[in-house]
């Protein structure tokens, strides 16, 4: 029986059947009365083997003691990156910023769905209308590797908060074969000072994201930091930045050398005294009453040969999928080739959307379930509002492009950014309270040339009739 038959019992509540006169989606679990969850074997299948490498099926084995202490050493050394480092601390924040830009919206093709309600009250509960919640969730991303996200229940049976867990203290109770050992018992926290379990949790209670694990269909395989891979190529950067100012602190001063010849110890001492006391003046004159010479002493002429600084900031960035000339370092960079680069970075972002967006979809169809609703009988999407992080300009030639293509409307708009029912919504009411027209006009003409646009794209030219 599927882990969510328990919880929905505790409740009484049972997903309510299909509404739309489209087929009910096929079903995984034995019972084909409640989906499973991802993660969760579906009753007797006819896979064999084991999924984990030979060396995850060992630590899978010390796992049943402790957490991953090799993946909470590298969040460590990311945290104190982040902190030390404002490079560091930058790409973090602009890469969250970029990925939770606009905030999350529900797409749904039915206007009067009773879904648009529920997410609504969903967003409010657990502040996602909020960018700081939606930015802390997306760094906590980037730096551990992993969004271990726990559902909060209310004594009615209601979402009422989303939690984000500390990866370091979570271990998942996974076999040799790379499966759960018993769904309701998912994931343990640990408490790592005392060495003893604080809390264990179902598969539906608590949600983890991984970035880029070794092994997806391994449920043991954690993910990995956004910047793990480019800690050594760190920490030789920041021992080369120190090394260049100690370098220009101690060669950079233009230096004396004073010559007396014959002179004793004594005289030559007092001579040095009465100098150094007055080092801080402006030393125009020396005088002396013996055979000697004063000699400038050149500071180091090739201070400006910073090369190795310039190769390791260049292997740094290369870890990192944020361009480095969109973080002030545009020497040498051509436009192009930064262009280039930004729709790469700009690739990496969506995918990060989607990873994130699931994470919240998982705990609305949640809601959806416990309110008796069967989330597959109803076609909707969470995502976030914006995507490849266009300029408002951009974002509109696209989607004139897509509608001169013959795309369904609801289609442009969802990829916009806007749930097309809520468009139509506020479209029939405007017609309705404003329009002092409400006869059909003609809509504008868009007309796509190829190659006419900058760097071979198409130009699209917009026209309004008459």
């Amino acid at each position: 029986m599927p882990i969510l038959d328990s919880l929905l019992a505790r409740f009484v509540r049972r997903p309510t059947l299909p509404t739309t006169s489209q087929p009910e989606p096929p079903r995984t679990d034995p019972e084909g009365s409640t989906p499973t969850l991802p993660g969760e074997t579906a009753g007797a299948t006819s896979e064999s083997g084991r999924r984990s490498t030979p060396e995850n099926q060992i630590r899978a084995m010390y796992r049943q003691f402790y957490v991953d202490y090799d993946l909470r050493a590298t969040i460590l050394d990311i945290r104190q990156m982040d902190q030390a480092d404002g490079r560091v601390k930058r790409i973090h924040a602009r890469v969250a910023r970029d990925v939770t830009r606009g905030g999350l919206v529900l797409l749904q093709t039915d206007p009067d769905s009773p879904l648009r309600a529920e997410w609504d009250r969903f967003v409010r509960r657990l502040q996602l209308n909020r960018a700081e919640k939606l930015k802390s969730d997306a760094r906590g991303l980037l730096k551990e590797g992993n969004l271990p996200m726990q559902w909060v229940l209310d004594a009615a049976g209601n979402v009422v908060s989303a939690v984000r867990m500390p990866t370091e203290t979570m271990r998942p109770n996974v076999g040799i074969n790379g499966q759960f050992l018993d769904p309701r018992a998912a994931y343990t926290q640990m408490d790592l000072t005392n060495g003893v379990d604080l809390a264990t949790f179902p598969l539906w209670q608590l949600t983890l994201a991984r970035l880029d694990p070794e092994n997806f269909d391994d449920m043991g395989a954690l993910g990995r930091p956004f910047l793990d891979a480019s800690r050594e190529i760190w920490r030789k950067l920041r021992m080369t930045d120190t090394d260049l100012v100690i370098r220009r602190k101690h060669r950079a001063p233009l230096r004396l050398s004073h010559v007396l010849e014959g002179a004793t110890e004594a005289e030559l001492q007092a001579y040095q005294d009465r100098v150094e006391a007055n080092a801080e003046l402006i030393q125009t004159d020396f005088y002396l009453n013996k055979k000697g010479a004063v000699t400038a002493v050149q500071g180091d002429a090739a201070l400006g040969e910073i090369q190795d600084v310039l190769y390791l900031l260049d292997s740094f960035f290369a870890g990192t999928p944020l361009p480095k000339g969109l973080m002030g370092y545009t020497d040498g960079m051509a436009r192009d080739i930064l262009e280039d680069l930004k729709r790469d970075y700009y690739d990496e972002v969506d995918q990060l959307q989607d990873t994130l967006a699931w994470v919240y979809e998982f705990g609305f169809r949640l809601q959806l379930l416990l309110k008796g609703i069967n989330p597959d009988a109803e076609e909707f999407k969470v995502t976030f509002a914006e995507r490849r992080t266009e300029t408002a300009t951009q974002t509109v030639d696209r989607a004139l492009k897509l509608s001169a293509l013959g795309l369904p409307k609801s289609m442009v708009w969802e990829e916009v950014g806007y749930n097309p029912a809520t468009v139509e919504a506020r479209r029939d009411s405007d017609a309705a309270h404003y329009d002092p027209y409400p006869e059909d006009s003609a809509g504008p003409t868009v007309k796509i040339t190829p190659g006419n646009g900058r760097k071979g794209e198409s130009a699209t030219d917009l026209g309004h009739a008459h």
